[in-house]
């Protein structure tokens, strides 16, 4: 049951997909007024988010403990970057990076059901339990805000070069775009700094063998987020800077998060 949920799950993130795609295509003008389509897509997005998370639920929460492996990490991931996307759309304009991240909750949940296997359940402490959950709502928020200041670059590009047709018209104002790109960064950096906080009080050792790259990468990324961010407020950073810092930030914690897993698990089979 399960599975078929899964393969439902998938079919609605691909159908949300190609609604945005077509709307995009059209080129639909951005008005402050609800779109008529925007309603089925954002209910048929809550089910695939509901039977997504039925689905992952049985595959990483098992009897014997919690199993992180790779695919299950990363379908998680995916299916908490729809919700947090789903509940910012219902009060912004954020719909359209749907486009990008539904075929992505789309393929992570689809390798889920593929390679997910018996696992490396463990029973985890709750302290642990809180910064991995604090560690994931910091990666889903600022994979959010990676794909909105790549839309961002996108949009300032066309409006520089005076080619404001197209898929152009269908996006918020610039102005609007570059609020809510901040925000997003503002909040998922907030759940960053408290996923570091909580690494250094309830893991043993940060710095160890197998997790001192991962640290390192993390905290590179803080360093990044909070660089932008204190741009914004101190030197009014807009554009391309800081759509390269915000860019830059979230290559060091995805390499942070899932390069290392990917290459501790699925090559060095650790």
């Amino acid at each position: 049951m399960p599975t078929i949920f899964a393969l439902i799950a998938i079919l609605l993130y691909l159908s949300g997909s190609a609604l945005l795609a077509r709307r995009l295509w059209h080129g639909d003008t951005y008005s402050a007024a609800t779109p008529v389509w925007r309603a089925p897509l954002l209910t048929g997005w809550a089910l695939a988010v509901v039977l997504h998370a039925v689905a992952i639920y049985g595959d990483a929460f098992t009897a014997a403990g919690i199993d992180m492996g790779f695919f299950n990490a990363l379908s998680l991931a995916a299916w908490l970057i729809a919700l947090l996307l789903l509940v910012a759309s219902l009060r912004h304009p954020l719909e359209l990076l749907g486009i990008v991240l539904l075929p992505f909750a789309a393929v992570a949940l689809a390798l889920e059901i593929v390679f997910s296997g018996p696992g490396t359940a463990t029973t985890l402490p709750p302290g642990l339990q809180i910064h991995i959950l604090l560690s994931l709502l910091a990666y889903s928020l600022l994979a959010i805000g990676a794909i909105q200041a790549i839309l961002l670059a996108v949009q300032n590009h066309h409006l520089h070069h005076h080619h404001p047709g197209g898929f152009i018209r269908a996006l918020p104002p610039l102005a609007i775009m570059e609020g809510l790109l901040f925000q997003i960064i503002g909040l998922g950096f907030l759940f960053l700094s408290a996923s570091l906080i909580t690494g250094f009080i309830f893991l043993d050792d940060l710095f160890g063998q197998h997790v001192a790259h991962k640290t390192v990468l993390s905290i590179f990324a803080w360093g990044l987020f909070a660089g932008v961010l204190f741009g914004r407020w101190r030197f009014g950073w807009r554009g391309r800077i800081a759509v390269r810092w915000t860019l830059g930030g979230f290559l060091a914690l995805a390499l942070a998060y899932f390069g290392s897993k990917l290459v501790l698990e699925l090559m060095l089979g650790r």
